[in-house]
């Protein structure tokens, strides 16, 4: 296998790697959300809007903290680059 072949197949291995992670903490994150009252905070806890509204939350919060642990892995392994 030449280096661009390599080179492909690691970052298709990346990419699925950040996709398991982001899922993972999605799921992370959904399961947290579920802690809130939200009787207290929406009209309609129970409608459907309310439920989309717990969903995209969970999407925005699970995806920013997976962001956060990909940067540090990736930022993490600059160091062996260092020395």
């Amino acid at each position: 296998m030449d280096y661009v072949d390599q080179m492909n197949a690691s970052m298709g291995l990346k990419g699925v790697i950040n996709i398991a992670v982001v899922l993972v903490f999605i799921g992370f994150s959904w399961w947290a959300l579920q802690e809130l009252k939200l009787e207290a905070i929406l009209k309609r806890p129970r409608s459907a809007a309310a439920k989309t509204l717990q969903i995209f939350l969970s999407i925005a919060l699970g995806y920013q903290v997976a962001r956060f642990v990909i940067d540090y892995l990736d930022w993490s392994t600059w160091f062996s680059k260092m020395f």
